[in-house]
């Protein structure tokens, strides 16, 4: 019984681990989520340009001001990945400092 007990407060004070994504993002992940979004803007929105070109028939009409409306929706996707990650790891900070 004895020898349970000791298995089981052994376990007890274990602390348990997380995988190391739910902690932290490395900066190359951080790099790659990023431009991965800038690249999605930019093909949605030549997507949808082209898309729309080619139902009216008017080729260059619709698909540069879409390409830059996906640059601009990718690259304020990007600000605000930055921002969140600025924000997260400013409260980390406060975290710290505090305890």
């Amino acid at each position: 019984m004895r020898a349970l007990e000791e298995r089981l407060a052994r376990h007890r004070d274990k602390p348990e681990e997380t995988a190391h994504q739910e902690n932290h993002y490395s900066q190359a992940q951080v790099a790659w989520r990023m431009v991965i979004e800038l690249v999605a803007g930019l093909g949605i929105g030549f997507g949808i340009g082209y898309g729309l070109d080619t139902l009216f028939g008017t080729m260059p009409i619709f698909l540069i001001p879409f390409i830059f409306l996906g640059l601009a929706a990718g690259v304020k996707t990007m600000l605000r990945t930055a921002r969140e990650l600025q924000v997260k790891q400013q409260a980390d900070q406060a975290g710290d400092d505090e305890g």
